[in-house]
């Protein structure tokens, strides 16, 4: 540490912890600082530099949470190795833990639905495609032969507050992701358009949002969502051309936002002529409220799947543009990639047509109720934001716990959840918090085991858990 500390600390301005992150980071991008260093103790740098002990501890929590430093307890804080891009990945972090019977590891990263009977009627529905017409096996996509499965989905959907949507509103997407980077196809014009997001946010925006070369900006948010006071805020200094927001559960806190909130934000909307996507993917029970698409007929834009109701293993969801706007966004999806394959429309058509398709979508939420109620038992003497009908639930942690130090130590339990920082943009700030998922396919027993090993890690925290 010699090489790249003076005396004091370089005038420039900003906080002083900022300054010390910075320096320590340019010294590990630079290898002056290389992987395995020990950094001296809080104290004797703070002494060094003439500033606070808790100046120094703050700079080494952001470079610890960043992944540029660890800690390990009675030994001090270590330049750590960097991170593999594959274990980043998000797809390969929720393949890191086994859920079976013969391992104690849990994955609380994403919802995993029980097998309420879906699978058997699934299997049922893929045996009658394979004796179907061969030429649905030989043909490509078209969209007089989607006809059928689309009038399905309408038909699947008509129970929510959507306005008018009949068979040619459906655009068959390969799943909500798909169905989001569909809309910014359609919607976002010109070489870097703007897209915002609440603060915290599914992270699929941002990803959607950099397929599409688009700057995305947050949005100040509170426990009913996006502030309309904030967004308008926004709106003024930033030519936006979408908000996109998941009103009826906002993933990753679980708020919901009322009718009188919408209503707000579509005078915003309004205001400032941007479009409004919404997000409906994590809704497992009846809407609370009218959809954006119902309430702004002319600027709602809406996502959903079956991937939280019956399976996300299919990848099958549906996207609904504004009356007008329909042609648009079906052209997005067949200029795209077609249509979704003949035999996997033909296997939506059968599934969410068959009778039974609606009490299972019942018994899953009701499955998905039991594992909500064993975290509420396990954990509910914390700040916990919670629903039975949501597959996840939000976890403000208590003081002393950081949350990318709280997820790191779950996963040293054998526990894998998602820290705040993951929902947050790179340069915004994120609260102490977990989102913890729904995992039924494992056995309540397992589940509750994985809570309370949750529950004995929030009881102690660690005295220092970054420095």
């Amino acid at each position: 540490m010699d090489t790249i500390w003076p005396e004091a600390l370089p005038k420039a301005k900003g906080p002083k912890y900022t300054l010390v992150a910075d320096t320590i980071r340019k010294a590990i991008e630079n290898k002056t600082l290389e992987v395995g260093v020990k950094l001296p103790p809080v104290r004797e740098l703070a002494y060094r530099l003439k500033i606070t002990p808790g100046t120094v501890a703050r700079a080494y929590t952001i470079l610890t949470d960043e992944g540029l430093l660890q800690a390990e307890v009675g030994r001090g804080t270590f330049v750590a190795p960097p991170k593999s891009p594959i274990l980043d990945d998000v797809w390969s972090r929720q393949l890191h833990l086994r859920d079976d019977k013969y391992d104690a590891n849990v994955s609380l990263f994403s919802p995993r639905l029980p097998d309420a009977g879906q699978v058997s009627l699934i299997r049922e529905c893929m045996a009658k495609v394979a004796k179907g017409d061969p030429r649905m096996f030989m043909n490509y996509p078209t969209r007089d032969a989607y006809q059928p499965v689309r009038q399905v989905v309408a038909d699947w959907l008509s129970d929510l507050p959507l306005g008018v949507v009949t068979a040619d509103d459906i655009v068959l997407t390969h799943g909500g992701q798909s169905g989001i980077c569909v809309v910014f196809q359609t919607v976002l014009k010109g070489p870097k358009p703007i897209v915002l997001v609440e603060d915290l946010s599914y992270a699929g925006f941002r990803r959607a949002g950099e397929l599409m070369r688009a700057e995305v900006v947050g949005v100040r948010m509170d426990k009913w969502g996006i502030s309309a006071e904030a967004l308008d805020h926004v709106l003024r200094q930033t030519p936006a051309q979408a908000i996109c927001v998941s009103p009826e559960v906002q993933n990753p806190t679980g708020g919901h936002t009322p009718l009188e909130r919408r209503k707000e934000v579509i005078e915003v909307a309004r205001r400032h002529d941007v479009q409004i996507i919404e997000d409906d993917c994590y809704r497992m029970g009846d809407a609370r409220a009218p959809s954006y698409r119902a309430l702004a007929p002319e600027r709602g834009w809406h996502v959903s799947s079956i991937s939280k109701t019956l399976t996300p293993a299919l990848r099958v969801g549906f996207a609904i543009a504004p009356k007008e706007r329909s042609g648009d966004l079906r052209r997005s999806a067949e200029y795209g990639y077609f249509g979704l394959a003949q035999p996997l429309a033909e296997l939506t058509r059968l599934l969410l047509s068959d009778p039974r398709a609606r009490q299972l979508a019942q018994d899953v939420r009701t499955k998905m109720g039991e594992y909500v109620r064993v975290t509420v038992n396990a954990l509910g003497g914390f700040d916990l934001n919670w629903d039975s009908e949501i597959p996840f639930v939000w976890l403000n942690l208590p003081s002393g716990w950081r949350s990318a130090a709280f997820s790191r130590a779950a996963e040293r339990e054998g526990i894998q959840l998602r820290s705040a920082d993951e929902f947050a943009l790179r340069d915004g700030r994120a609260p102490n918090a977990v989102r913890i998922a729904m995992n039924g396919h494992v056995t309540l027993d397992q589940f509750e085991d994985a809570m309370l090993r949750l529950r004995a890690l929030l009881d102690n925290p660690p005295e220092q858990i970054s420095v």
